[in-house]
């Protein structure tokens, strides 16, 4: 329940000052794909490259934030468009601090990665499609997960029996059969010729 008591209080410190003191551009790199296509894997790749950079960053990663933030949350579409939602907000207040964000969620909906756009400006968002096949996402399974929905073990799982809806123009489509340092530098190439970095 929102409030007429709350008002907006604007910062001394702007988002350009900020990011000017790290050398960087802030966005977010919202990877998405199917549990086990590897997004948490390249994420975190990302991270390293671009810490021994020396550029600022944080990564969110799905399974993380449920332990804490979206503790209070299921899996029915409803929790996951909340869950989304949240994880959308941290991600606009990293941005604000000039920070590079990386987020690690299925996200399987559409309309939710674009409503987390539309939270940033043009630019900020930056798509990333972790696009492996859900055959080999199951061939993987490191959690077991896959194995669990087909015995109806778990309800209303992405890919199984909950649906993935694919990103129709990502602004970075990495294949799965690509090796995770080559996903890597694909996105940081994709950083420097855009000038994020």
């Amino acid at each position: 329940m929102s409030s007429n008591n709350i008002v907006w209080h604007d910062h001394h410190v702007s988002k350009d000052e900020r990011s000017d003191l790290k050398g960087q551009s802030p966005c977010i790199l919202w990877f998405t794909g199917l549990s086990g296509s590897g997004k948490s894997t390249v994420a975190n790749a990302v991270e390293v490259k671009l810490a021994e950079m020396k550029k600022h960053t944080y990564l969110l990663d799905g399974d993380n934030v449920r332990h804490g933030l979206n503790k209070d949350l299921g899996f029915s579409d409803e929790d996951r468009m909340e869950n989304i939602r949240r994880i959308g907000e941290v991600s606009a207040l990293f941005v604000d601090a000039g920070v590079i964000v990386l987020t690690a969620f299925i996200s399987p909906f559409l309309e939710d990665r674009d409503t987390v756009r539309a939270l940033v400006k043009d630019g900020e968002f930056i798509e990333v499609f972790v696009d492996t096949p859900l055959e080999i996402c199951e061939q993987r399974d490191p959690k077991g997960l896959y194995a669990k929905a087909r015995r109806g073990e778990i309800p209303e799982f992405t890919g199984i029996s909950s649906p993935y809806e694919a990103p129709e123009a990502a602004e970075i489509h990495l294949k799965g059969d690509m090796s995770i340092e080559a996903s890597a530098d694909a996105i940081l190439d994709y950083l420097r010729d855009k000038k994020y970095i």
